[in-house]
């Protein structure tokens, strides 16, 4: 988990550098919060309480195997939203529109409106899925699609 975290999140920084510029890129936009430190945080907890007390639980090799799948997917479909999108993609919601963003229809964007939100979601997800981690699975799942479900209304 902790390398698919360091790739998720360095690439994210790299990518947003390499669209806005360095000027334009602040630390949050590595998109670490203290929640999101902390739902880390309790599933790395939940995955050594249940490595002790039900070891069974973390033998599923091929649900591993799947949830690295559901990883690397999610990467892919995130990424390619936001090489797609360019300059129009940002981690800020803009209130005011700005003459210079667009609204993306091509690409994976032909495909789904939130290509961006639905691999963060499949990663995130994907990430709890490898180390077998049931509750956490369970709460990412509602915890992010409660968040984008909320966030989306407000972005349009």
């Amino acid at each position: 988990m902790l390398l698919s975290l360091i790739i998720f999140h360095t690439s994210e920084y790299i990518l947003v550098i390499a669209i806005h510029g360095a000027s334009n890129v602040t630390p949050s936009s590595l998109l670490i919060s203290k929640h999101y430190a902390f739902a880390m945080l309790a599933a790395v907890l939940e995955y050594l309480t249940e490595i002790i007390l039900f070891p069974e639980l973390k033998q599923h090799v091929w649900i591993s195997n799947f949830g690295l799948v559901m990883i690397v997917v999610g990467e892919i479909i995130r990424k390619t939203s936001i090489i797609t999108a360019g300059r129009s993609f940002t981690h800020l919601i803009k209130i005011n529109h700005e003459e210079s963003h667009t609204l993306v229809t091509h690409g994976v964007y032909r495909l789904m409106r939130h290509p961006s939100y639905c691999g963060f979601l499949i990663w995130s997800v994907g990430t709890q899925v490898m180390l077998c981690n049931p509750v956490s699975t369970a709460v990412f799942a509602v915890v992010v699609w409660r968040f984008f479900a909320q966030r989306i209304p407000y972005e349009e």
